[in-house]
């Protein structure tokens, strides 16, 4: 005997269009080795730490600023060179030694009174697959490891180190101008 009972339909979320996620991005936050640097670790003779950041990334993020855009930077690692270009950027949260990186965006999110939905994340690596996972919108490096590439939504033309963080910027701002 068939049941009587109704199926309710649980309400599906409507999906957004790449556009409509871009428009409503309000915190933008980057991983730093991989996609601010182009992966490599470079060490001088004295034992010096050395990373090569991209000037267009750089302008990326103050174009983000201007735009009321919040930036972060979440990275595992722990260094000096990394506060310096936050500090030269004026980047309002920096988490180093960050191996939870959904947990730190978790707490970004509800100090800024926003939604995963309304946070753009880019990273490259599986330490970033949570939080690429997460967000509304995720972005990889076009050298992003291949579990980074299956899981984003948007893969650069650019690699870490070259724009990749520049072309993400435009891409924000560009579906955030007025129409």
């Amino acid at each position: 005997m068939p049941s009587t009972k109704r199926r309710t339909k649980t309400p599906v979320k409507p999906r957004l269009s790449l556009q409509g996620i871009l428009r409503g991005i309000r915190l933008f936050a980057t991983d730093v080795d991989g996609v601010l640097t182009d992966a490599g670790m470079y060490y001088s003779e004295s034992g010096d730490e050395l990373k090569k950041f991209n000037t267009h990334d750089g302008m990326g993020i103050k174009l983000l600023q201007k735009a009321g855009i919040v930036t972060a930077i979440i990275t595992q690692e722990s260094t000096k060179i990394v506060m310096r270009r936050a500090q030269k950027l004026t980047i309002p949260e920096v988490h180093q030694g960050a191996y939870d990186k959904l947990s730190v965006l978790k707490d970004l999110i509800a100090r800024h009174g926003i939604t995963m939905d309304q946070v753009a994340y880019i990273g490259d690596d599986v330490n970033d697959l949570q939080a690429l996972s997460a967000v509304g919108f995720s972005a990889s490096p076009a050298d992003g490891m291949p579990p980074v590439l299956n899981t984003v939504r948007y893969v650069c033309r650019k690699n870490g180190g070259e724009g990749a963080v520049r072309e993400v910027a435009d891409l924000i701002l560009a579906a955030q101008q007025p129409r």
